[in-house]
């Protein structure tokens, strides 16, 4: 893949680098797939990975950054909404579907959204204030009556996509409400369990963006192209990712495909109850 760089810039300084903040539901995929940015055009990019709330903090307090990669598009349109981004430069990479992710071999016997509700299973959410994870998993519960049932049962809250699925595979708890493509991380240590279609409100989309405050938009854009391109795609697809949409709907067909959720004030009220049992 041909990448046309050399105009544009705003000085000498800003050659040679991109800043890249990357929800860490992308993580594994954009490891490869900078490298070979690199190997492929010598610029480095330097990579800040975590949850996807967090990253448009950084990004808003240190007006830097060529590309915002979040792992939903509620933080695109928080982003939108504060004049963060370039205008119409959202493109999407891949598609994340819930599911239920537990230990290998599931000791805990979970198989369905309503297991989460036993007396003793252990669950983990993402944290769903600053990571797009837990923003799905609260929808989730909620959509099937079940968020206050649940949340008795939750221990913990990870700091970002990959938090949250390593208390999996460390067998930390009995599940967390994850990705499908937590599974294809670390197939030896995790398993998931497919959510019935019916139960699934919303499906996440992965977006790529370019800040408001790149110091250089080609460069941004050539990358995005990068990722975007077959061999891009391909990693993320060899990753476990699904990046065709029709494949993602087989299943979640009711589901919707993007848009926002704002957490519910029974959510705040539930957690601020098992603080004071706890």
């Amino acid at each position: 893949m041909a990448i046309h760089l050399g105009c544009g810039r705003a000085d000498e300084d800003t050659l040679g680098s991109l800043t890249l903040f990357c929800g860490s539901a992308s993580k594994p995929a954009m490891e490869e797939i900078s490298a070979r940015f690199e190997r492929e055009t010598g610029i480095e990019v330097n990579t800040i990975f975590g949850g996807s709330g967090t990253l448009l903090s950084q990004i808003e307090l240190s007006q830097q950054g060529e590309v915002y990669l979040p792992g939903s598009p509620d933080y695109i349109i928080i982003a939108n909404r504060k004049k963060l981004l370039v205008e119409n430069s959202e493109r999407i990479v891949a598609y994340l579907v819930p599911a239920i992710i537990t230990p290998v071999g599931n000791p805990a016997g979970v198989r369905s959204l309503s297991d989460l509700a036993r007396p003793g299973v252990r669950v983990g959410l993402g944290n769903p204030e600053t990571v797009c994870l837990g923003l799905y998993a609260v929808e989730l519960l909620e959509a099937n009556d079940l968020l206050e049932k649940v949340m008795r049962n939750v221990v913990t809250f990870g700091g970002s996509c990959s938090k949250t699925a390593n208390l999996a595979a460390m067998s930390q708890l009995d599940a967390i409400l994850g990705w499908r493509v937590f599974h294809f991380w670390n197939p030896d240590r995790m398993a998931y369990v497919p959510i019935a279609p019916e139960k699934i409100p919303r499906i996440s989309y992965i977006p790529i963006s370019i800040p408001i405050h790149t110091k250089d938009l080609e460069l941004s854009r050539s990358f995005i192209e990068f990722v975007l391109s077959p061999a891009g795609r391909s990693v993320y697809e060899d990753l476990g990712y699904i990046t065709d949409l029709e494949a993602a709907k087989k299943l979640a067909p009711r589901a919707t495909v993007g848009g926002e959720y704002t957490l519910p004030q029974e959510y705040f009220d539930l957690l601020e109850g098992l603080r004071e049992q706890r």
